[in-house]
């Protein structure tokens, strides 16, 4: 049975352990997400060349939902209920998710959720394995207005996180006496044009600092347009949670130069969990394929969901979630841990600037392991670390 004609690209045998993946390799979206889509096939066949769980293999039913809330809704449905999946890996868009969860919910699966987000959720049926707003919208606000200044402007997509995400981000600002000049969004889909007004209004308001949360394809004609107006990123950076190694590798080197991004891992961490994992990730997938937080995210939560697997010798998320909450994994960022009160997972923060061959340079870089808070119940940006988090071998 087909959505709209999509075939799976493999289904789940009864001698294997079946498992949904629903990462767009089509759409606006696209680029940032066949990295979320690699990183999951590529942690599957580790597992799997190394004798997979209680001696199954992991099975994915891959579709391409194509950016589209409805059409990830749809075959979410379609694994649940017609293809005998219970493990979802899954989403990058908030409204993605939230098209997804309720499916996930009333049928009694599990997602595993890779991407950052504007927090303020919890379900019993998903696993967050991307960074809640303590672990990269903090650490960027302390960053941003320590260096540049306390005059913002934003620009966003058109959607949930880019609004929530300002919300947070304004919030932040203002209790550090700061001031939000302006808050301008841009369709999901846009094009060059819409970026015309932007243009305008940061010529009139000069701010120190562009918060950007625009994502998806629109990202590089919104870096391309900053650099056609000539102005500086050295004064007036771009600095954004959405803007990864996907969206650079589609900029010129001049265009993405100075820029500012905070996440919790980047293809250039230094170390050797990190090197192997790069190491693999371009050996499968080719030299130029980049390397992205969300995709080791969706990496490591493969692995945590296998180890569950184990340990449960069932896939019935009532099951799962025992060995899962409070698991440990030694990811390419550092170890991480799913927490057992929130399904939310401890990261490490850091902060990057984009050097002049288009690599991040990590220019802060705490070492330490922060809990997550998705509810944001301690916004303070004085010494947020120390309250939020433990240190942890890397």
């Amino acid at each position: 049975m087909a959505v709209d004609g999509v075939q799976p690209a493999k289904t789940g045998s009864a001698d294997g352990w079946p498992v949904g993946v629903l990462f767009s390799q089509s759409g606006v979206t696209a680029a940032i997400e066949r990295t979320q889509l690699n990183a999951t096939i590529l942690a599957i066949e580790e597992i799997n060349a190394a004798g997979g769980i209680l001696g199954k293999p992991l099975s994915p039913v891959v579709y391409d939902p194509q950016s589209n809330p409805k059409r990830f809704r749809a075959l979410a449905e379609k694994l649940l209920i017609s293809d005998g999946v219970r493990i979802v890996f899954g989403c990058y868009m908030s409204s993605t998710r939230k098209a997804v969860l309720p499916v996930v919910e009333a049928r009694d699966g599990l997602l595993f959720y890779p991407t950052l987000y504007e927090g303020f959720e919890y379900s019993k049926n998903c696993i967050y394995t991307g960074a809640a707003p303590n672990q990269n919208s903090v650490p960027l606000a302390r960053h941003l207005l320590d260096t540049y200044g306390n005059r913002f402007l934003f620009v966003g997509s058109n959607y949930i996180y880019p609004y929530e995400s300002n919300r947070i981000m304004s919030d932040l600002i203002v209790q550090s006496r700061g001031k939000v000049l302006d808050e301008i969004y841009v369709p999901l889909s846009a094009q060059t044009e819409h970026f015309d007004r932007v243009i305008r209004e940061i010529e009139k308001h000069k701010p120190d600092v562009i918060f950007s949360t625009v994502v998806g394809s629109a990202t590089a004609m919104f870096y391309e347009a900053y650099r056609r107006a000539g102005f500086d990123p050295a004064r007036m950076p771009i600095a954004s949670l959405t803007t990864s190694e996907a969206e650079i590798a589609e900029m010129s080197a001049e265009t993405a130069e100075g820029h500012i991004t905070a996440a919790p891992y980047f293809e250039v961490l230094d170390t050797p969990a990190s090197r192997g994992f790069v190491a693999a990730f371009k050996s499968r997938f080719g030299a130029e394929s980049p390397v992205t937080a969300c995709a080791e995210a969706a990496y490591f939560q493969v692995h945590l969901a296998a180890n569950a697997l184990a340990a449960a010798g069932t896939d019935r998320p009532a099951a799962l979630l025992e060995p899962l909450r409070g698991s440990e994994f030694q990811a390419p960022q550092g170890t991480v841990k799913i927490d057992p009160d929130n399904n939310h997972t401890w990261l490490w923060p850091r902060v990057a600037r984009v050097g002049p061959d288009r690599r991040f340079e990590i220019i802060w870089n705490p070492g330490v392991r922060a809990k997550p808070d998705p509810y944001f119940l301690t916004p303070s940006l004085d010494e947020w670390w120390l309250a939020e988090a433990v240190t942890a071998t890397r």
